[in-house]
């Protein structure tokens, strides 16, 4: 019976070693990785000499306030980002429900839809096209784009909620 245990256990901690060893994301030719407990730069060297600027903040521009966005990582972002890499885009957003402010972006982005709580701040895709900015809560589902930054919750309700509808431009940093 120790035998087969022993056997058992071997043939186990093989296979896992196997696996271990095989497993792993790879990076494409000519990419280093980072070493160990050093943060990931947001430009990074490709195998071609060109560099790769990721964003991760944008701004918004309502009235005079000029507010920084601090972007998630999911495909509707990266569309958004390629999208403000040809120019900035202007949409009037019209009040809804009494916490939030909707406009048309005038392009599809890929939708990442979630079931969620918001909180004011949040800047959501909605239906692929619109674009929600909150100043109070909602439960629904949304691609989450980011979440405005240095700018407290008083602010963000003052700034949207002092006309309707608001002109809003978003751009990159």
């Amino acid at each position: 019976m120790k035998r087969i245990k022993r056997a058992i256990f071997l043939g186990m901690s093989c296979i896992l070693f196997l696996l271990a060893a095989c497993g792993g994301p790879t990076l494409p030719q000519g990419v280093k990785e980072p070493p160990r407990g050093q943060e990931v730069p947001n430009e990074q060297e490709l195998p071609d000499g060109k560099e790769d600027k990721m964003t991760d903040v944008i701004f918004l521009q309502i009235g005079s306030h000029k507010i920084s966005v601090k972007l998630e990582k999911n495909s509707a972002v990266t569309a958004l980002v390629d999208l403000l890499k040809a120019g900035d885009i202007s949409f009037t957003a019209h009040g809804y429900g009494g916490f939030e402010k909707v406009g048309a972006l005038g392009h599809a982005l890929p939708r990442e839809d979630r079931q969620m709580t918001t909180k004011a701040g949040d800047v959501m895709l909605y239906s692929g096209d619109q674009i929600v900015l909150f100043y109070g809560s909602n439960s629904w589902s949304y691609t989450k784009l980011g979440e405005m930054q240095n700018v407290s919750t008083a602010e963000i309700c003052a700034i949207l909620t002092a006309s309707d509808p608001v002109a809003v431009t978003i751009g990159l940093q």
